[in-house]
């Protein structure tokens, strides 16, 4: 078989291109939303319209860019180097943070599943435990916790999808016309509050280009595949989180911390909710291994290329950084005793917030780095305004989101990136060594660079 017809087509492309977006993050939302109200859904159409333009431009960016590294190689094209650095340093922390959430969510349906009643520190407790037996894991190797990950997905997809299309039998409008604004806040507020959570959903729509090689036309296709692969998962996104909102009375939904177990009880039996819990609890932990070995990968590629300290490029003989998993591991503990809170649900959207917040900054200069990769590659005039108008679009729902994540969010995320230019200090000079010698040896190729 000759390798273009042993490539995707733009079908193919566009269902997993949905897949990755809908794992584990959806799973805690409808509980986090009702305490919104079923105002949110306006929430959802906001990020829905925002995760559709950044996913356009940064399709764009991948079918553009002829630098590695992703959003890392995006940022260089406008920011240099440090752009490089900062893109991968905020998106390696954000992931850092997510997974942390995603073990949240592991220990909030467990606790439903089991019966069970935890105090803040005996949930923190489990969290921990559960991210340390996830990092553990991988000292051999991801290739058998990868292949558990890409199983026990479906343990998501497969019950949101079920709920989007067959939960409609039991939904009441009155249910969820009764949970539209329970607390009676501003509009303004209501909408601002859960744009956070809406995109917490979203995150990861970034990694939608990298099949680029392997699909056919990717120049036609790939932009196709990212548009209409978001739309669906905003589409089944908000069906399912708005269907639940019309079947669960809005006090019992806030208060759960397995909304997805709770509803399928309610359609079915207790027995098929639990055996829905079941499998979200291992959805959340087969993503946890995979996660837990991509982050420290993702730091030690940095590392590899002199972006990140060297530390976190150490492995062993078969590729595992060892060292790094556990200084990682390290962060994660003291973000969960950090975030310690009396509620399951308010540790999570803290986590949430500031999970957002890391990741919004290489999103925001990817979107500015858009302009410079289409000026360098000699895009044409018109074909580059619509871009850079999508980008700006993009740009400006970054913003927005930035800001409904909350001060605590802000305040935290600031921090990290002061720390990250700290850190860049230490492994800048060897930059400025290697431009110097480029400078010598070819000093026109330098110059035109």
């Amino acid at each position: 078989m000759s390798a273009e017809h042993s490539k995707m087509n733009v079908w193919q492309l566009t269902i997993l291109t949905a897949v990755n977006m809908m794992g584990s993050g959806i799973i805690m939302l409808p509980s986090k939303l009702a305490e919104v109200g079923t105002i949110s859904i306006i929430s959802w159409i906001i990020t829905a319209g925002g995760s559709i333009a950044l996913a356009y431009a940064f399709a764009r960016c991948g079918m553009l860019s002829r630098k590695p590294g992703g959003m890392g190689g995006y940022a260089e094209y406008a920011f240099g180097k440090g752009g490089n650095y900062m893109a991968n340093y905020t998106y390696g922390l954000s992931l850092v943070i997510a997974n942390v959430a995603i073990a949240i969510t592991a220990v909030g349906y467990a606790v439903v599943l089991f019966n069970e009643q935890l105090s803040p520190i005996q949930t923190c407790i489990w969290t921990i435990v559960l991210l340390c037996i996830t990092t553990f894991a991988n000292f051999g190797g991801a290739r058998v916790t990868g292949r558990i990950g890409a199983v026990t997905v479906w343990g998501v997809i497969i019950p949101v999808v079920i709920v989007a299309l067959l939960g409609w039998f039991w939904f009441r409008g009155s249910t969820w016309t009764a949970a539209w604004n329970p607390h009676g806040l501003p509009f303004g507020s209501a909408v601002t509050s859960s744009i956070a959570l809406t995109l917490w959903a979203f995150l990861g729509l970034e990694s939608a280009n990298a099949n680029s090689d392997a699909v056919e036309n990717p120049e036609r296709n790939v932009p196709i595949a990212v548009m209409v692969g978001t739309i669906s998962a905003a589409v089944i996104y908000i069906v399912s989180t708005n269907v639940i909102a019309g079947i669960i009375p809005n006090t019992e939904l806030a208060s759960s911390t397995a909304p997805f177990g709770l509803v399928f009880a309610k359609m079915f039996s207790p027995v098929v909710g639990s055996i829905v819990m079941a499998l979200m609890v291992l959805a959340c932990v087969g993503s946890l291994l995979g996660w837990q070995f991509t982050v420290a990968q993702v730091f030690k590629s940095s590392a590899d290329v002199g972006y990140f300290l060297p530390i976190f490029g150490k492995a062993t003989r078969n590729g595992t950084p060892i060292i790094g998993m556990l200084v990682l591991l390290v962060a994660q503990v003291a973000l969960a005793l950090m975030t310690v809170s009396p509620q399951l649900a308010e540790q999570f959207q803290r986590i949430v917030n500031f999970a957002v917040v890391t990741n919004l900054v290489p999103y925001v200069m990817s979107m500015a780095a858009l302009m410079a990769i289409q000026k360098v590659m000699q895009v044409p005039a018109h074909k580059a305004l619509i871009t850079n108008i999508v980008a700006l679009i993009g740009a400006a729902y970054s913003y927005y989101a930035l800001w409904s994540s909350g001060s605590e969010a802000l305040m935290l995320g600031g921090l990290c990136i002061f720390l990250g230019w700290t850190l860049f200090g230490f492994v800048a000079a060897r930059f400025y060594d290697a431009d110097v010698k480029a400078h010598v040896a070819h000093p026109g190729e330098a110059l035109q660079e």
